[in-house]
């Protein structure tokens, strides 16, 4: 067994100085041949460079950056013609390894790079066969820039390209097509995203001709169309979010002179306002288009305000009283009369109810002069000086002793008097009363039509503060109702979109 042993070691020695002894060869004849040139004879020879890409996972998609940060692995092909053998001669030694940095490299790199390093690849040996023919798999961290699109954030697909070419050569030096025909890139040892889902993967081989040469350029476009997990949105935005739009379309129904109201769509004001933060966090500051939920969120915080506002107004008139000022006509006309029949807003509003006691003045007549009516058989017409009767003082009526029997008996005429001043004021039709008595009681009837002349525009104008006080209130109840319809309505509007957004796409 020793010696078999023994002679193992010295074959695999042997072997060993052999692929040693080939890539030192092969190396310093290739120093001496120039490593900075093109592995061609003729300058008019053009190298055909095959390149494809592996990519291994999604870093980061960094929106506020506009920056896509992937792992990917580079697949280089071509040929060089000064790194050939015989295998024959060398022990049927068909490849070798070689460091990257002793042989030339194509110089294709990423056009929409977005990284401050210098060098963005590791170091990787590069595989060479006995024909000329080499293989560089370098792993590598790129950034590449990426212009998003956030308009239906969190439900959005973002579409970033890595477009790589050759940064010095032109396509008649240099040109460039895809590994094995493989037009995508190579995902068989992708590790899945937490956050992104990969929808679709092409790529495409462009030749553009520019203005400034004849000769054409030729690069590799990869587009990778990337759509976001909702699943961690879910909870921290949309959830909340559903819950304060259910919260918001309460506010709408609360009574606007309610101090609830005013509570309510303050706290839900601030709970969006807080949403809207935690949004800012996920955007970037400078975006092309703001996202629809933010859009939301500042509509709902809009509509809170406003019907917040009227809350206060109609508040504050329910606590002046009458010391408030009626509504425009316009405004009136447009919502009380149109509007309120449109959102089947029914409120009756307080009429005038308090309307002259003209009966009971003609009661007091009868009981006065004893002269009837001719229109009302039944009714008894005071003589024309009882309106020309002067104002009394009301301290002088309430020290006059008759004043309580009389007011008492005139304002219940309909009951049998007992009073003995108010039978010594009581004549029949055909008699004439004294000039003293009748011009007292002149002087209190007046004086008691004075009061409730006052007491009925005393109640006229609180009737009036009320009916003014519930128009307000009928405003805002109506503005309320046009918020919540146009709420709804946005949001049904809102979520068909967005559903019929996802099935095209």
């Amino acid at each position: 067994m020793k010696p078999l042993k023994h002679s193992f070691l010295i074959i695999a020695h042997r072997r060993g100085s052999v692929e040693k002894e080939l890539i030192r060869d092969l190396l310093t004849q290739y120093e001496y041949e120039g490593r900075l040139g093109r592995p061609v004879v003729q300058a008019s020879d053009m190298v055909m460079v095959n390149f494809s890409l592996s990519l291994i996972q999604i870093l980061d998609v960094d929106e506020k950056n506009q920056v896509l940060k992937t792992n990917i692995w580079y697949h280089y092909k071509w040929r060089d013609i000064f790194l050939q053998w015989t295998p024959e001669k060398h022990e049927n030694i068909t490849s070798i390894r070689v460091p990257s940095n002793k042989i030339w490299l194509p110089d294709i790199l990423l056009y929409n790079f977005a990284d401050d390093r210098l060098k963005e690849q590791r170091d990787a040996l590069v595989v060479v066969e006995y024909t000329g023919d080499l293989l560089w798999m370098p792993q590598a961290i790129l950034n590449s820039s990426c212009a998003f699109d956030i308009l239906f954030f969190p439900f959005d697909e973002q579409t970033c390209s890595l477009k790589f070419g050759s940064w010095t050569y032109d396509g008649n030096a240099l040109n460039m097509d895809f590994v094995g025909g493989l037009e995508h890139m190579d995902m068989s040892d992708y590790v899945q995203s937490n956050e992104w889902d990969v929808v679709e993967n092409v790529g495409v081989r462009n030749v553009k001709y520019y203005t400034c040469c004849p000769e054409p350029y030729p690069d590799m476009t990869f587009t990778l169309r990337l759509k976001r997990k909702v699943a961690f949105y879910t909870f921290i935005l949309i959830l909340p979010c559903g819950l304060l739009s259910l919260l918001t379309m309460v506010i709408f129904w609360v009574p606007p002179e309610s101090p609830a109201k005013l509570q309510l769509g303050m706290n839900i004001f601030l709970a969006f306002f807080v949403l809207l933060l935690l949004l800012a966090d996920y955007t970037p500051r400078a975006a092309a288009s703001i996202p629809l939920i933010g859009a939301y969120f500042c509509l709902s915080m809009i509509m809170i305000t406003l019907s917040t506002v009227l809350a206060c107004v109609v508040a504050n008139m329910y606590f002046r009283g009458i010391r408030i000022n009626r509504a425009p006509r316009w405004l009136r006309s447009c919502i009380i009369d149109t509007a309120a029949r449109m959102f089947c807003v029914q409120e009756v509003l307080r009429e005038r109810r308090h309307q002259p006691p003209t009966t009971p003045r003609k009661m007091w007549s009868t009981y006065v002069t004893g002269v009837r009516s001719q229109s009302d058989p039944e009714t008894l017409v005071a003589k024309t000086h009882l309106l020309e009767a002067r104002p009394f003082n009301r301290r002088e009526l309430r020290d006059y002793g008759a004043f309580q029997e009389v007011t008492s008996d005139f304002c219940d005429p309909d009951e049998p008097s007992t009073s003995t001043a108010f039978n010594s004021y009581s004549y029949s039709a055909s008699a004439s009363p004294s000039t003293s008595d009748e011009a007292m009681l002149v002087d209190e009837v007046a004086c008691i039509r004075e009061m409730m002349e006052e007491d009925e525009a005393y109640q006229e104008s609180l009737e009036q503060g009320l009916r003014y006080t519930q128009e307000w209130r009928m405003i805002a109840c109506v503005m309320d109702r046009i918020f919540f319809t146009f709420y709804i309505i946005v949001n049904f509007l809102g979520l068909l979109g967005m559903y019929i957004r996802s099935l095209f796409s």
